[in-house]
Formats: structure tokens, sequence, C-alpha cells
């Protein structure tokens, strides 16, 4: 099969977390259950911010592409992890390898300049209160919405072709349970300065950038909140930041671990554990960091899965 002048095998094989039989059983049903997880918490989310008219705001607009986000991530990477566990061989084909690539640095990168985003919404909305209205109408959200899918368009269509221009000749055994970029680095038996260069240039632009302009933001919503004399007034206009913030801990750090350290300070069991920390909890925990440190959320899905049930009840008898 010819791809970019080279020649490649039909097939890789993922080695996955463990060889070990027992814990491959064990890791099949706790992915199996984080899936269900994030599908289920996302998808009422979704659910919820669409037939609650309350919840018809910049601020939950934007959470709601957040979730549609974390489903893709998710349904990217786990699917795979799920067959090739119940899989003898563990094969993936050379195209639904690039399709996986793409579509995970496609939804990386996406989510690391939403999150970017989510934190200016919440600066207008802290520090603008009068203007926010204005500020944030539709068609503005609609084109801030847009920014984060053609970041990861460009990020990862870069990405894939540079990466696959590499010679894989040294092994067709990838030890990683998705195919993720710097686990093809291992196997090229080229030096891949080049690609690690790509990596860090572009990892540098979207995550580094999307964070200074987090923590810009925050700089700017911490100092309008210590002006409030009130200390319930901070603690009421600070908790509307706490999920948002939690969330954005937790994914850049576990991303910055992987895509900005020198590959001298890599190891396979390392990468792996943070690639699972950012492409398979993150998704699930956010909507329930959400839903947990907002009333309005939480009130608002409890409304909606009584209706729910209420109906089902109704259509049963």
């Amino acid at each position: 099969m010819e791809i970019f002048n080279q020649t490649l095998p039909g097939y890789f094989f993922l080695l996955g977390l463990s060889t070990v039989p027992r814990l491959q059983v064990i890791g099949f049903l706790i992915f199996l259950v984080m899936y269900i997880v994030t599908m289920t918490v996302n998808c009422l989310l979704l659910i919820t911010v669409r037939i609650s008219r309350k919840l018809h705001t910049p601020m939950y607009f934007f959470l709601s592409n957040l979730s549609f986000i974390d489903i893709c991530f998710s349904s990217t990477i786990v699917p795979v992890i799920l067959m090739n566990t119940l899989s003898t061989t563990n094969s993936i084909s050379v195209e639904g390898c690039m399709i996986q690539m793409f579509c995970y640095l496609l939804c990386g990168a996406a989510d690391c300049v939403l999150l970017a985003i989510m934190a200016y919404d919440r600066f207008v909305a802290i520090c603008r209160p009068l203007h926010y209205s204005s500020i944030m109408n539709m068609r503005f959200c609609i084109i801030l919405a847009l920014i984060p899918w053609i970041t990861g368009l460009i990020n990862s269509s870069i990405q894939v072709h540079i990466t696959w221009r590499l010679p894989f000749c040294r092994t067709h055994h990838v030890d990683h349970f998705f195919c993720e970029v710097p686990a093809f680095f291992r196997l090229s038996c080229r030096d891949p300065w080049l690609n690690e260069i790509a990596m860090y240039v572009a990892a540098g632009i979207i995550v580094l950038c999307s964070f200074l302009l987090t923590l810009v933001s925050y700089v700017y919503i911490i100092s309008t909140i210590l002006r409030i004399h009130s200390s319930r007034g901070r603690h009421t206009v600070f908790s509307t930041c706490t999920s948002h913030l939690t969330v954005v801990t937790l994914y850049y750090g576990t991303l910055m671990s992987i895509y900005l350290q020198p590959r001298s300070f890599h190891s396979v069991e390392k990468d792996k554990i943070v690639s699972v920390l950012y492409a398979v909890v993150t998704p699930m925990l956010n909507p329930i960091i959400y839903s947990i440190r907002n009333k309005e959320v939480k009130n608002n899905i409890k409304a909606v899965v009584k209706k729910q049930v209420k109906q089902s009840r109704n259509i049963t008898q």
C-alpha cells in the first residue's frame, strides 16, 4: 500500500495497556463502564441545555459544545480499545489508524481552544456584566464556537500528514492502546526530530496560547472578584467559575505532560496512563463536574429526568 510515497503494512498492532488476560478483562469492563457513563452524562447534558429555556445562554451554549466534543473524543478512542481487547490480533488498519489519529487530534485541539473561549465568556460575564448581552450575542458565539473546530482541523491535517511520511521499519507493533502521534515516533527508523519540533510548535501554539488566554481571563476575573466587598458576593461570583477551573486544570495538566515534554522525559507506561486521563477520563468527568458544582444545571437535569420517567410510565400504562 502506497501512502505518501512509502510502503506501509496493511495493519498495525496495538499492544494495549496490558498483555495479562485477567487485567485485560478488568480493563475491558472499566473502559466499557466509563464509555457508557461518558455517553450518558454528556447526552443528558446536551438534551438538558437544548430543552431548558433557562439554559439558553452563551455559557451553556459553549458547555453543550464541550459535551459534543467529548462525545466525539471518547467515541474515537474507546470503541477501538474495547474491540481490540476482545480481539486476538489487536490489529487496526492503516486507514483506521490514520482516521483515529486525525479525529483525536481534531477533538483534542478543539477541546483546548474551547476551554479558553469559555474562560473569555466568564471574563465578559464578570468583568463586563453590563455589556455581556451585546458582546456575547448569538452571531459572535457561533463564530467563537467554530474557531476550535477550524484550529483542530488545521492541526490534525498537518500532524497526520507529516507523521505518515515517516518510514515505519522497526516494527509494526504499537506499544499503546490507540494511534497517538508520540507512539509512532518510536516506530520510525529515521530520526523524527522534525516531527517532534512540529508537534512541540503545534502544542505550544494551541495548548500554551489557550492556557495563557485562560490565565489572563482569570487574572482579570479574580481581580474583579476581590473588589467585591461582600464575602457572600465574592463566593457567589467565583462559584460560577469553579467548574471551569477544575476542568481546565485536569485537561491542560495531562495534555502538557504528553505534548510539551522532551523525549528524554517520556516513558511508555507514563504516556499510557496520562493518555487514559485526558482521552478517556476527562470526557467522562467534564459534565459530571459541571453538574455537581452548578445548581442550575443540576436542577434542570433532575427536571428532565423526572419528565422522561413520567412519560415512560404513561406509555407503559
